[in-house]
């Protein structure tokens, strides 16, 4: 969990962990995002649409082109935006793929013009320093009714790498082997495999939570990812060579490492959360198709446009999305205000109408999430309620935190919340301020807030993850020289659980079902009924995420306990992988069939294409594609463009050759050679991966 505090813009003078030192430099360059005007109310009941089990309309995703289209800015809109900013000087301006903002860079003198206020330069007690208005903030008459507000002015960071919660911090506050006010333990119970320096840390190896949580199963099944793909987003670099050295400990695959620069302008610095949700994603999933990092900044601009980011390529999006970074809601309706959180939700509504699962950390502050600030050591939770954002989403997933006790064959024997309270860590939980309780919910929580966590796997920090970070400072210093390490929070838990779901997706894909998605409804449903939920969810009924005592010496804040079924100290409980894979082929819908036929009398080279007939049994979006052989040489492969499908009938698509594949044909032709080209049509789903294939067709092509 990433935290951290924001200071608001007509209050920034008075901050007590920030002093003005005078005014911002008017070169400076501050990467803007201006919330558009949008149809967000109409985005939200279509995403809840098709996210509710048994809606008509249950899982009939689309792509985010054709939700942008349809709830986005309109196209005016944007093309008004863009113009004006470019107009008044701003640079690189472009609207986002979801229509739901704009982003433009701005000079500090031009900021001061186009929004009548005054930026300053303010210090951090450890001499960072940023930008923010001095004052009140005002949308430029030409753009209102176009924008609804601009996040970026304030550059401070707003979210932070969590101060290391690794085997020395635990062991300074607590001792080697706290029993009382505390969940850790050490060394760890189960049996584990792996090379010895792992093993060494006395924490959980892959092979023992792997099997704690029912993903080996699907492992010996060949349910280990392949075909899916995973976003992480970051802002904390890592380095490749550790996460290898990770892999080749537990004889791991590594799938491709993908790194995307989000408002960045070279790598940013190793550091162990990045490298950390890396490793527990390949324990998880070794044969994902890819692992994608976002890695941006911290400020509250950047955080926004990460988010949005996986989204930008229309077929080749991720399956699941996994975030372990988040700030208090206080601090975000402080930071990105009413405008930047219906931007930010909206984004989380189009990610889950396309079908995309979205996880967050729900924070290692226990029920007290919001700290005074990322860079104030020790970082002592505040003494109020607050839960974490987006893990408090509608949209999001929360994954809180617990430990666990296994017996010699790896199987939970006993679960607990995390807390260990006189260190002040424990998983995030509580009732949200700031969302009104899901319909997902309904049933489920009694008041009318958004309860987080939702599910929760092993945080605690002893006996913890056994990891490997050899990154300088954050992982490896003076006081800690190995990098081989035990280390805990709901940050590691978080992407645990995104490969997992990306497991479920793979079966459902594989039976030819709907993905996943928003996973929250078909989690709740499954919770709601007794017989489900005894073999999906072990239960925690076992402790408090309570850290008052912590932070006043005694006296508990009241909130949360773990009870019998859902509670707001651990959601659910932790979900065994393979009962779910089971009970989503259940729910989840069966994916459109396709049909092919091919018309007669064609004459391909010299048409440039092969004509195909398709139908589909419901929407859908499809492409086809053709293997042409010629005699006994290299085979090429033409494709259609990509098709979206109605239910009125069938349709006939080109699939057009290139100028040198009609060369070779033309050339076969001339020599007489036998040509045939096997043919065949597939239905993708919105992030692009291969839903369903036809049986192929084959076709002699003569002059």
């Amino acid at each position: 969990m990433l935290l951290g505090a924001p200071v608001s813009a007509g209050a920034v003078a008075s901050e007590a962990t920030a002093a003005r030192v005078g005014s911002a430099p008017s070169a400076e360059q501050v990467l803007l995002v201006l919330p558009l005007a949008a149809r967000t109310r109409a985005l939200r009941r279509f995403a809840l649409a098709l996210t509710t089990v048994g809606s008509p309309q249950y899982a009939e995703y689309e792509s985010i082109p054709q939700l942008a289209r349809r709830f986005g800015a309109s196209a005016r809109t944007g093309q008004r935006v863009v113009r004006y900013l470019r107009a008044a000087g701003a640079t690189h301006v472009a609207i986002d793929a979801t229509r739901l903002f704009a982003d433009a860079t701005v000079s500090v003198s031009l900021a001061h013009r186009l929004f009548v206020t005054s930026l300053a330069e303010f210090r951090n007690p450890d001499g960072a320093r940023f930008t923010a208005p001095a004052g009140g903030v005002s949308v430029p008459k030409a753009l209102r009714g176009l924008v609804t507000g601009v996040v970026g002015l304030d550059t401070k960071e707003i979210a932070t790498a969590p101060s290391l919660l690794h085997k020395e911090r635990f062991v300074t506050a607590l001792g080697e082997n706290p029993v009382q006010g505390s969940s850790g333990y050490r060394p760890a119970t189960g049996t584990s495999t792996g090379c010895a320096s792992a093993r060494s840390t006395d924490a959980f190896t892959p092979d023992q939570y792997l099997t704690a949580y029912g993903y080996d199963s699907l492992h010996q099944s060949r349910e280990n990812g392949e075909g899916e793909r995973v976003a992480l987003i970051e802002i904390v670099g890592f380095k490749g060579s550790d996460v290898s050295t990770f892999a080749r400990c537990f004889s791991l695959p590594l799938p491709a490492i993908n790194r995307f620069d989000v408002g960045i302008i070279k790598p940013l610095a190793p550091a162990g959360e990045s490298t950390y949700d890396l490793e527990m994603l390949d324990a998880a999933a070794p044969r994902l198709k890819a692992i994608d990092v976002y890695e941006s900044s911290s400020d509250a601009a950047e955080i926004l446009r990460a988010l949005a980011a996986p989204l930008h390529d229309s077929l080749d999006k991720p399956e699941v999305i996994s975030a372990s970074l988040g700030m208090c809601e206080p601090f975000t309706k402080e930071a990105i205000g009413k405008s930047g959180l219906a931007t930010v939700e909206g984004t989380l509504e189009e990610a889950a109408a396309s079908g995309i699962t979205f996880l967050a950390s729900s924070g290692d502050e226990g029920s007290a999430d919001c700290i005074p600030g990322p860079t104030m050591l020790p970082q002592s939770p505040l003494p109020e309620l607050a839960v974490s954002y987006p893990a408090s989403s509608w949209w999001s997933t929360g994954v809180g935190g617990t430990n666990m006790q296994l017996n010699a064959h790896n199987d939970i024997t006993a679960q607990v919340v995390w807390n260990d309270a006189t260190a002040g860590t424990a998983g995030g939980g509580g009732a949200s301020q700031i969302f009104s309780r899901p319909p997902y919910q309904d049933g489920t929580v009694t008041a009318n807030v958004r309860a987080v966590p939702d599910v929760s796997m092993l945080a605690d920090v002893a006996p913890g993850y056994a990891v490997y970070c050899s990154a300088a400072l954050d992982c490896v210093n003076s006081s800690n020289t190995n990098p081989w390490q035990s280390v805990g929070g709901t940050s590691l838990a978080t992407p645990l659980l995104a490969g997992g779901f990306a497991l479920v997706d793979q079966v459902l894909r594989e039976h030819k079902h709907q993905d996943l998605g928003l996973a929250n409804p078909l989690l709740y449903k499954i919770g709601r009924s007794a017989s489900l939920a005894r073999d999906m969810f072990d239960d925690v009924t076992s402790g408090s995420n309570d850290v008052g005592p912590f932070i006043t010496a005694g006296t508990p804040l009241g909130c949360c306990s773990a009870t019998l079924g859902f509670d707001e100290a651990s959601g659910w409980g932790s979900v065994n992988m393979t009962a779910f894979a089971g009970a989503a082929l259940s729910f989840q819908p069966k994916s459109v069939n396709v049909h092919l036929s091919l018309p007669g009398n064609q004459h391909p080279a010299h048409a440039k294409h092969i004509l195909v007939t398709v139908s589909c049994s419901q929407e859908c979006l499809m492409r086809a594609q053709a293997k042409v052989t010629i005699d006994h040489r290299k085979p090429f492969t033409a494709g259609s463009g990509l098709y979206r499908l109605s239910r009125s009938g069938p349709t006939t698509v080109k699939i057009t050759f290139s100028a040198s594949q009609l060369e070779k044909l033309r050339s076969a032709l001339s020599e007489h050679a036998s040509i045939f080209a096997t043919i065949s049509a597939t239905i993708v789903n919105p992030t692009g991966t291969i839903q369903h294939q036809t049986a192929s067709k084959t076709l002699k092509i003569s002059s």
